[in-house]
């Protein structure tokens, strides 16, 4: 095989992969933690208040339609990482791999906590905490989410 002939091999950490497990460990977060132990809300708790079995119910089931797509999350990063570790010389970066992740899990709050808390309103943060508190839980979300993001790019983009 001539030189001009051979296909480069991108023998680069699979950013996509770990972007994708930040997405999905972010939404395991949100929901194990904020759903199941805090049981500060559910997926449309804000419209569905749990006053009633009928409600809970309905919540539940969309709870585990959300954890069901964050579990999608972390089996398309899987499969993206093995088949890129499988590369000959494949470049394993620890420091990749913590950035990427903190960049998927900081878009996962972004996105999460604009479009269901604020925009949509279907959810906030802590519906535990006096209604007029709700706002400053959705900040402090976005927040948590803006520094992760800001963090994990940084490691990403340096080049050390």
């Amino acid at each position: 095989m001539s030189s001009t002939t051979r296909v480069a091999i991108d023998r680069h950490f699979p950013r996509s992969s770990g972007i994708l497990f930040g997405l999905g460990l972010g939404g395991f977060f949100d929901g194990i933690v904020f759903h199941q132990l805090l049981q500060w809300h559910h997926m449309f708790s804000a419209w569905y208040p749990i006053d009633s079995i009928d409600n809970l119910a309905f919540n539940t089931f969309w709870d585990g339609v959300f954890h069901s797509a964050t579990y999608l999350f972390l089996l398309a990063g899987l499969f993206i990482f093995w088949r890129s570790a499988r590369r000959p010389h494949f470049r394993w970066s620890t420091k990749e791999l913590i950035g990427t992740v903190l960049t998927g899990f900081g878009l996962f709050n972004l996105v999460e906590g604009l479009v269901n808390h604020q925009l949509l309103g279907i959810h906030h943060v802590n519906e535990t905490a006096d209604r007029s508190a709700w706002l400053y839980w959705d900040i402090g979300f976005l927040a948590w989410g803006a520094v992760m993001l800001a963090v994990g790019w940084t490691m990403i983009r340096r080049r050390v």
